[in-house]
């Protein structure tokens, strides 16, 4: 007997405004997935990674080199991941869309193909592209090269 297929499509967001002056995000939502919101920066919200690294350089620096470092009233990387992957295992059988930030997609990656939470920062995702996961039993493959016809 088989187990039931999950499959989720993870579109990612064009880059708003904000995002093109490489502004940290407020924690976008992601409507019918709560635990697939964007990344809480917290008091970094709105400000640009120089405006913060002129500030705050060494928060910066653990920030990009910890990923248990969590920006200040923010949450971590390994915090994302960790809430990602919760949501990703409540997934009920089916194909399901959603609409995420860049860093949603890395923490997805991070989380279904069990990567150290390093990795993250390793990812590029690019704007309005989609990444397939399809997971069964607990265990997630990654479809990667997925022609643009097929979606």
């Amino acid at each position: 007997m088989k187990t039931p297929l999950v499959r989720v499509r993870l579109i990612c967001f064009p880059l708003d405004a904000a995002a093109r002056q490489g502004r940290f995000g407020h924690a976008r939502p992601c409507p019918g997935h709560e635990g697939l919101r964007g990344l809480d920066t917290g008091e970094w919200a709105g400000r640009t990674l120089d405006e913060v690294a002129g500030r705050e350089p060494e928060a910066v620096r653990a920030w990009l080199s910890d990923p248990a470092y969590a920006p200040p009233g923010g949450e971590s990387v390994d915090r994302l991941i960790a809430r990602v992957g919760v949501e990703l295992a409540a997934l009920a059988e089916g194909t399901h869309r959603a609409e995420v930030e860049q860093a949603v997609v890395r923490a997805a990656v991070v989380h279904a193909l069990e990567l150290p939470a390093a990795a993250f920062w390793r990812l590029d995702v690019r704007p309005e592209s989609v990444t397939t996961l399809t997971g069964r039993a607990g265990r997630w493959n990654l479809l990667v090269g997925q022609p643009q016809d097929e979606l």
